[in-house]
């Protein structure tokens, strides 16, 4: 089979960047057309520059990157610098970006290619918010039916919220957006903080990627290294979660995850709630399915694989 061509649309963040280096090192797997940046885990200025930052990281300065949208459709930014310090790739130290941002706006190049390629042939890996996916979706309607899969980071049902008690950061920063797309009909698989809780980064795992003694290998450890300090004090856990790579893993290797097609709202209008997603993983409801809700994974399948893709840069 050919490479699975995607468009990666992230907010980097730390983990983000352990899922870019995952996608740009498995050329036989994932054909890379563009990395669009939009705000999320810090402001945009920085997201589309961490994105590049990652891109030479991995030596693939001829993915294009492109900056989206500043804000969320229609709520004032929520970041998390708390999390991934105030340059979102907080820990290692890495040189600024030399490959140029491309002067196309992110939602435009998404529009451009998905009409250019053949219907159902690009796969849209969301890795932050989604706001620049659903002013796509507003902006060109046509395209919605274009859409081979979008597989997503975000939400929760057992473990619940991470930003609020009940929300999941990625789906709390842009609710609004959530619904657009979650309602838009396109086939969607979600990694929610079910599956990606039980990612985490124990010393030995970190230790395999400072053994690979590459560039990525010792940032990305250096970067687990750093954001692991607030989840260890948050959840008592061992290790800090890599959330994000479960979306580039999936595709990879769908076989180390398992989960139900469900129907999946999204709350926009709780003061209490927003930003929920409301999963009928128990099918209480009749409300008709929307999305493959990702619940397990085989862990050790995927650091394994995690290390020896990200060996290969």
């Amino acid at each position: 089979m050919p490479p699975r061509k995607i468009i990666i649309d992230t907010d980097p963040g730390q983990d983000d960047a352990v899922a870019i280096l995952l996608a740009l090192s498995s050329p036989e797997d994932m054909d890379v057309l563009g990395i669009t940046a939009v705000a999320g885990n810090v402001p945009l200025e920085l997201t589309q520059k961490n994105a590049r930052i990652v891109c030479e990281l991995a030596g693939k300065t001829d993915v294009p990157v492109f900056a989206g949208c500043d804000r969320p459709l229609g709520r004032q930014l929520v970041t998390a610098e708390h999390v991934h310090g105030k340059t979102g790739l907080d820990g290692p130290s890495l040189p600024d970006p030399t490959m140029p941002l491309q002067d196309q706006h992110a939602v435009d190049f998404v529009i451009e290619t998905l009409r250019r390629e053949d219907a159902e042939t690009v796969t849209l890996c969301v890795l932050g918010p989604l706001t620049n996916i659903a002013t796509v979706f507003e902006k060109a309607p046509d395209v919605i039916e274009r859409v081979q899969q979008i597989v997503l980071m975000g939400g929760a049902y057992f473990e619940v919220g991470n930003i609020t008690p009940t929300a999941e950061f990625n789906i709390y920063v842009d609710p609004e957006a959530a619904e657009i797309t979650f309602k838009s009909g396109v086939d969607i698989v979600v990694m929610p903080l079910d599956v990606t809780h039980k990612a985490l980064v124990t010393q030995p795992r970190n230790d395999a990627f400072r053994d690979l003694g590459t560039p990525s290998g010792i940032a990305v450890a250096q970067m687990t290294d750093f954001f692991e300090r607030f989840d260890k004090e948050k959840y008592g856990s061992n290790g800090a979660p890599l959330h994000d790579p479960c979306v580039t893993a999936y595709l990879i290797a769908p076989e180390l995850f398992s989960g139900r097609r469900i129907n999946v709202e999204i709350e926009t209008r709780s003061d209490l709630t927003r930003g929920m997603t409301v999963a009928d993983w128990w099918g209480v409801t009749d409300r008709p399915a929307n999305a493959t809700f990702i619940g397990d994974l085989d862990a050790d399948g995927f650091f394994a694989l995690l290390v020896e893709r990200i060996g290969r840069l």
